[in-house]
């Protein structure tokens, strides 16, 4: 058949291929430095060992050990102390106590969350309780536990439970509320019903947001326990970690005092770092909702 006569050919043209050699490989194998350096825990390591140097050279510069301890003095005195016992018994108290406090908190946040989910009435009534409590500090409701439940753990776990519970709960809700219709649907459609809808289709794709509670509750009542017994203690016998750091500061002892915080310190790091990081690994990630 003939082309149509309004119609231009496209002339031919043939073109010799482009020497690409020089572009370089194009896949190639990573050395060790670049697998270093592209690791995320080894960049992490980087950071932190930069901060030791900077810390140690300055508190050397500035040579005033009241003032600002070297980095390797407050090793010293970590090292002494953990062999001692004294810091192991005063952080193993904190934890104990923020534990409690924090399984409190995530339950009486499912509770309050399960009731906003089933009902409109209890959506409005977590969202009134949210906007008035959480910007709340925990530390402020302090006086008001001692006086409650006395100088004790009761009155830590009390203030703990408040810096968990809304943080959790805001964070769960708002989960839940994202999730798609098209999703919901889908489930409905397969047969879902009760706890298997929820364990099914509304938990994993609301997990992002309940896992990001997670960690502002842990955070919340972390530093909220540090510092209850740093300003009130509980006891000299019972103190955590808080109660280590105010005793070392009445003392002068601001070695004492750094060691303690960098304890405080390296329990965060290994909490985010590892428990959510394991967490986030077997969860969200594996199922491709977050990089």
């Amino acid at each position: 058949m003939n082309a149509h006569p309004d119609i231009k050919q496209r002339p031919e043209f043939e073109q010799e291929p482009s020497d690409a050699s020089a572009i370089g490989d194009v896949e190639r194998p990573l050395s060790f430095f670049e697998r270093v350096v592209q690791n995320e825990t080894a960049q992490r390591l980087l950071i932190l060992a930069v901060l030791l140097v900077v810390w140690e050279l300055y508190a050397r510069w500035l040579n005033n050990a009241l003032l600002f301890p070297t980095f390797s003095e407050t090793v010293r005195v970590f090292v002494h102390d953990v062999a001692s016992g004294v810091l192991i018994d005063r952080t193993l108290t904190s934890l104990r106590t923020l534990a409690l406090g924090y399984a409190l908190g995530l339950a009486l946040a499912a509770v309050f969350t399960t009731f906003a989910v089933a009902s409109g009435v209890g959506t409005r009534i977590l969202s009134t309780f949210t906007a008035m409590f959480n910007p709340l500090p925990a530390i402020a409701l302090l006086p008001l536990a001692l006086i409650w439940f006395g100088l004790g753990t009761p009155s830590l776990v009390f203030v703990i439970v408040h810096s968990v519970l809304w943080a959790v709960a805001l964070n769960t809700l708002s989960g839940f509320r994202s999730v798609p219709e098209t999703l919901r649907m889908s489930g409905r459609n397969i047969g879902l019903k009760g706890a298997r809808y929820v364990g099914l289709i509304l938990m994993p794709a609301a997990f992002p947001s309940i896992l990001a509670g997670l960690k502002i509750g842990w955070a919340f009542a972390w530093r909220t326990l540090v510092a209850a017994e740093l300003v009130f203690g509980v006891s000299s016998r019972s103190g955590g970690i808080g109660w280590y750091i105010f005793e070392a500061r009445n003392d002068l002892d601001t070695a004492t005092v750094f060691s303690g915080l960098l304890t405080v310190i390296l329990i965060g790091l290994f909490v985010e770092s590892v428990i959510f990081r394991a967490l986030e690994a077997r969860t969200v990630n594996l199922w491709g909702m977050q990089r």
